[in-house]
């Protein structure tokens, strides 16, 4: 079935009840039919459920509306996103082990990866999201993992997948994807190699900024065998409201992608021409680097988060027009978060960047005229002139 149809009717089976919307299962533990029953359940936690550290019938219908939905054989919710990436490592990786980055990720992962697992012995290497090269000459014998996000957070930098893929592939690692921005509405990494796919579903998955969540996706040897033990040891598990309301929100994912990413366009090319923006990053323009290379991948569609610099003469006068256009929004949230149905705008280097250090920031490509709009459900003409207010007066 179309993914579509997939994110309206994959779940488990309704109860004896018959309920027609998804049941929501709060309960920390199962009653048991008798001692034999509960033994063989705790031996085996994918034939029963037991408790809910464990696995829930909500937390199982997200997982498997999400794998159907990115064509994987399983999924595994976690708590937050984050909670996925360090799942994944604490599955993957161990000390010796290596891992090849973009540098151009989210902060706390870049975080995770160097500073968090680098005290157990793990090695990281970060490299330029876009060039093939860089990733090939990072690569070593002890290299386990390669980990991108694309489009990246927040310049939107598009990496070839199927390329990333094959270099894993030829040195016997996994390539990771973080599938965040896009979603499997507009993307799935797996068709292009992929071996694991990272979500937070407190974004675009869930829809209106309500719960924190995460997931990873792939083979059920993974899923199952590896990640789903470390989920019950450590306690990163989704709860069962939040799996809820992240399976809800599932059922429109693709009409909404498709609307904010519409509105971005607008956005993207209106800010384009406007003489205080001195560049717009943004996939779904021709003036992407990567906009070909965006299109094969992402269905045609450039996604819903769009990052611009500001002009200035210094980083001072750069942070002070940044902060200005901002402070001058009546209509859009000033916020961190993205993937709601209200537009979020926020400056990086202060924020989802700002524990980072300024060489790694430039590195990064974050300066200080930097904003990010993660544009949303609003009229159109209503973001444009929010946007005009700040910009209109640099």
């Amino acid at each position: 079935m179309h993914r579509d149809t997939l994110a309206v009717r994959t779940a488990l089976p309704p109860s004896q009840w018959g309920e027609n919307s998804e049941a929501l299962f709060l309960t920390s533990g199962f009653v048991q039919p008798d001692s034999e029953t509960m033994a063989h359940r705790f031996a085996n936690p994918q034939e029963g459920y037991t408790y809910g550290r464990t696995s829930n019938p909500t937390v199982s219908s997200f997982e498997q509306r999400l794998a159907a939905m990115e064509g994987t054989e399983a999924a595994i919710g976690t708590a937050t996103g984050m909670a996925a990436i360090l799942l994944l490592c604490m599955g993957v990786l161990k000390a010796g082990d290596h891992v090849v980055c973009s540098r151009s990720v989210f902060g706390s992962t870049m975080n995770l990866f160097a500073k968090e697992f680098g005290k157990f012995g793990v090695q990281s290497t970060f490299v330029s999201q876009t060039e093939l090269q860089e990733w090939k000459a990072a690569m070593r014998p002890n290299t386990k993992l390669l980990f991108a996000e694309t489009p990246t957070n927040p310049l939107t930098d598009v990496c070839d997948i199927r390329a990333l893929a094959d270099l894993a592939h030829g040195a016997g690692a996994l390539l990771t994807v973080d599938n965040c921005f896009c979603s499997p509405a507009l993307q799935r990494p797996t068709e292009l190699g992929a071996d694991l796919i990272i979500h937070s579903g407190t974004k675009y998955l869930d829809g209106q900024g309500r719960v924190m969540a995460g997931a990873i996706c792939g083979p059920s040897k993974w899923i199952v065998d590896v990640f789903a033990p470390i989920v019950r040891t450590a306690g990163m598990t989704l709860s069962p409201f939040n799996a809820w309301v992240v399976l809800k929100g599932l059922e429109t994912l693709g009409i909404r992608m498709q609307a904010q990413s519409a509105n971005a366009l607008a956005i993207a090319r209106f800010l384009e021409s406007h003489p205080a923006v001195k560049r717009v990053y943004y996939p779904g323009l021709e003036s992407h680097p990567q906009h070909a290379l965006a299109m094969r991948q992402q269905s045609g569609v450039g996604g819903a988060v769009l990052s611009f610099d500001v002009r200035g003469n210094d980083p001072d006068a750069l942070r002070r027009n940044a902060f200005a256009v901002i402070d001058s929004s009546e209509v859009m949230s000033i916020a961190t978060n993205l993937g709601d149905t209200k537009t979020i705008i926020t400056h990086p280097a202060t924020t989802s960047h700002g524990r980072l250090t300024e060489e790694q920031r430039q590195a990064a490509g974050i300066g200080q005229g930097l904003i990010r709009l993660a544009v949303g459900l609003e009229h159109v003409e209503d973001i444009k002139t929010d946007l005009s207010r700040g910009l209109d007066k640099l």
